[in-house]
């Protein structure tokens, strides 16, 4: 049955069908196999519907739309200013501000397209004038907006989360480690590129103006305060704070700057609606196929094959690495999760591996497929933002991937890169 279903699932992906077709299709014939007598529709919808019933994936449409507010109004942009202003000198200093500035939205978004959009719109231009080559710039871009499906808040960690029945909390705070490690690693290779380029810096922001752009991002800087700080300090679950980053973000963008009218909410939400629809699709019909799946034993034929069963706690996280790199270079990032999660939780808790470390080397692993050729869903965001060819998207982004990978080996071989701040929050 598991050729059958992946014969199906290939050849309607190679016919362009969207990759809800194939996950529905592939769950129905799945039920179709294993019942007869019953009504095989009504058990998938059922299961479906219990896929999309967790109550914490509310917080998904509420950063999804937290995150529409704040770019289509002006706090995007100040957080962007504001780092500028601290670090915009250095050598490499618009490089690394980008970084920076992807790893600060990112800790009020989750999205690696979201952040993709709001750091990338106003900083290309920027960085193509001071002499950076463009294939750099729209690497860096790309890569560094990884850094926003580590930091918290993270969709990805979400959905991991309800799939595998991990704490999101400590999912979030096990992401910080690693996304700090990154922002570091891709600072250093930007300042040693523009060195060896001979990039020119920016002039050195006085105390004056850096005083007036700290003065600018107070409020958007509220956000990882109620996020982080909501959470951790007991005030919030992740759920209620997605929908306190909402609330934060409309009383700041209408009231406070005044940069939307209450008549820009409802495109706003509009879009944001769009997008939900089709990840609780996808949420669906994951849920239905992971349980087909699971029925029919197949996590347990396909990792016997390959042997998995008889490695190590390493060996694992190398294969679940590999699984979910080479997964999100073709396909979704919440595909790529809802379909492979489950066939690895049995082996994880087999070899008694963390599942918070494991859900943050996922994410990972997710991020850099989303920016990797050929189909990583980063790259055709940047495509379609910045209206550049394939080929001139991905030119620059080999160093990044070894970048990357290096990090990824460091949190297999160093887990308290994670687990040191989820240890310290809640052991």
């Amino acid at each position: 049955m598991a050729i059958k279903i992946a014969g199906i699932m290939i050849v309607l992906l190679l016919a362009g069908f969207p990759m809800m077709v194939p996950l529905l299709l592939g769950a129905f014939y799945g039920f179709y196999d294993l019942f007869s007598g019953v009504s095989k529709m009504e058990f998938m919808i059922q299961q479906m519907l219990a896929g999309i019933r967790p109550a914490s994936l509310i917080a998904v449409p509420m950063f999804i739309l937290a995150a529409d507010i704040m770019t289509r109004g002006q706090s995007a942009n100040r957080l962007i200013d504001l780092v500028m202003k601290f670090i915009g000198h250095v050598k490499g200093g618009l490089a690394v501000s980008t970084a920076a500035a992807c790893t600060l939205f990112g800790a009020v978004s989750g999205s690696t397209q979201a952040t993709v959009v709001a750091v990338g719109s106003p900083l290309r231009p920027r960085m193509l004038k001071a002499g950076y080559n463009d294939s750099f710039v729209l690497a860096l871009i790309i890569n560094a907006s990884d850094i926003a499906f580590l930091i918290p808040p993270s969709i990805g960690m979400i959905i991991y989360g309800v799939i595998s029945s991990t704490s999101i909390s400590e999912l979030f705070i096990a992401g910080v480690g690693p996304g700090l490690l990154l922002l570091v690693c891709f600072s250093a290779y930007s300042m040693i590129y523009a060195t060896v380029k001979g990039v020119p810096t920016e002039p050195k922001a006085t105390w004056g103006e850096r005083l007036a752009a700290m003065k600018m991002a107070v409020w958007p800087l509220g956000f990882p305060v109620i996020i982080v700080g909501g959470i951790y300090g007991g005030i919030f679950s992740p759920t209620e704070a997605a929908a306190a980053c909402v609330l934060y973000a409309l009383i700041l963008e209408l009231l406070v700057f005044r940069s939307l009218k209450f008549s820009d909410i409802y495109p706003i939400a509009k879009s944001t609606g769009l997008i939900t629809a089709v990840v609780f699709i996808l949420v669906g019909a994951g849920a239905a196929f992971s349980w087909v799946i699971s029925f029919a034993n197949i996590p347990q034929e396909l990792l016997g094959a390959v042997g998995v069963d008889q490695m190590g706690p390493k060996g694992v996280l190398a294969v679940i690495s590999i699984a979910f790199f080479i997964g999100c270079m073709f396909v979704d990032p919440i595909v790529v999760i809802l379909v492979l999660v489950p066939i690895f939780v049995p082996v994880v808790e087999a070899v008694n591996l963390d599942p918070v470390l494991v859900g943050t080397i996922i994410t990972l692993q997710v991020a850099i497929g989303s920016a990797t050729p050929p189909f990583g869903c980063d790259i055709f965001t940047a495509i379609a933002v910045f209206r550049r060819p394939y080929m001139d998207v991905i030119r620059g982004i080999f160093p990044f991937t070894v970048i990357l990978a290096f990090v990824s080996a460091a949190l297999i071989f160093f887990p308290q890169i994670a687990l040191f701040l989820r240890d310290l929050a809640f052991r």
